[in-house]
């Protein structure tokens, strides 16, 4: 620990050393160290410029010996994130063991930028549907995964149901076993076209019943290929569900490398008010992603790392990762009617009226104090 520790205080150091050798001094006050990286919040001196701390971004990653570094704004701090050298690797089973309970229709997600695992509450008002995008080795799918799971972990099989559509037939296959599905997965055009007029048939029947449950996500892979495949069609229903699907207790969980107004109509983009958007090209990409300038998801890592962006707001948070042994463990003991046993404390952040939320965990965190 004293080795870790002095050696996030000489990077402090050298963070202020070449700050103030370019004109944008900055203390460093604070910090904090995740699984896969390190925080440094930065105090700017008065007359220094946000702009002007980001645009020195590539030199204060040099400085450090980083690959890269991410700069942006929180309240009256800047941050700046680094990679680690030896980034961890943050299970799902993990995760799920440091969970008591959600509240209805949760999400785990992985872990956020404080380290405490972070969790969506899909039926709020401010998220009823989530898409969520980038480049190919992003971790898209593998994200996906552990929602699906942990819906199904933490309830029941009256209170919800899955529906999944993938239409190459990888990505949630390892799933199909689940005793929450509530149709068969869907793997082509054809079928998954028969899924989406189910869902809304259902939609209407309980709009007229004035019914919402039991609450019903459904998850969609590579939703680019099926928009270019099925067309106007697809995207049809697609509008129907995310504009009416909430009040019917029914949402829309979609993953797409590229959200824009050409694949998936403006009309659908507008109807999915939360955006989890992994690693992109550029930061045109990333304003496409995100919907809102100066993210800097064109420096994420890759492999999991995510911005979720709702309301405008951003959480940077590593999505936790599901080996396929766990995922047929969990999948098995599912069947079996057996509901693993969790631990731990649900502790309410306040952030969005609680939509999202963090729990208390069990990882190691080395703050900066300075």
């Amino acid at each position: 620990m004293g080795r870790k520790r002095r050696r996030l205080d000489y990077q402090a150091d050298k963070l202020e050393q070449v700050l103030a050798a370019y004109k944008a001094p900055a203390r460093v006050q604070g910090g904090m160290v995740t699984p896969r990286l390190i925080r440094f919040n930065l105090l700017p001196a008065r007359g220094t410029k946000v702009s002007a701390i980001a645009n020195l971004a590539e030199e204060l990653a040099m400085s450090l010996g980083a690959p890269s570094a991410r700069v942006s704004r929180r309240r009256g701090q800047i941050e700046l994130e680094i990679p680690r050298d030896e980034p961890g690797m943050i299970k799902f089973d993990a995760v799920f063991d440091s969970i008591t309970d959600t509240p209805p229709g949760t999400a785990v997600l992985g872990i956020d930028d404080e380290g405490a695992p972070l969790l969506l509450r899909i039926p709020s008002p401010e998220v009823a549907h989530a898409l969520i995008c980038g480049t190919t080795g992003s971790g898209k799918t593998v994200l996906a995964r552990t929602m699906i799971l942990s819906l199904a972990r933490f309830h029941s099989v009256q209170d919800l149901g899955l529906v999944l559509i993938d239409p190459k037939g990888r990505g949630y296959g390892p799933l199909e076993g689940l005793p929450h599905l509530a149709r068969p997965l869907a793997t082509t055009p054809a079928e998954a076209m028969g899924v989406l007029k189910w869902l809304v048939r259902l939609m209407e029947k309980r709009d007229r019943e004035s019914a919402s449950s039991p609450r019903l996500v459904c998850f969609i892979d590579e939703l680019a290929d099926l928009m270019l495949v099925a067309g106007s069609d697809i995207e049809r229903l697609l509008t129907r569900l995310t504009q009416r699907g909430r009040s019917a207790g029914i949402h829309v969980v979609a993953c797409t490398q590229k959200p824009t107004a050409a694949v998936i109509g403006s009309l659908v983009k507008s109807n999915f008010p939360v955006r989890i958007v992994g690693s992109v090209v550029s930061p045109e990409d990333a304003k496409v992603a995100t919907g809102i300038k100066q993210t800097g998801a064109e420096k994420l890592l890759g492999r999991g790392d995510f911005l979720l962006v709702l309301k405008g707001s951003t959480h940077r948070f590593q999505a936790a990762f599901a080996s396929q042994e766990a995922i047929d463990q969990l999948v098995a003991k599912l069947r079996g009617g057996r509901r693993p046993s969790t631990n731990g404390r649900v502790v309410a952040n306040g952030t969005d009226g609680g939509i999202v939320e963090t729990i208390q965990d069990q990882f190691a965190q080395l703050r900066l104090v300075k």
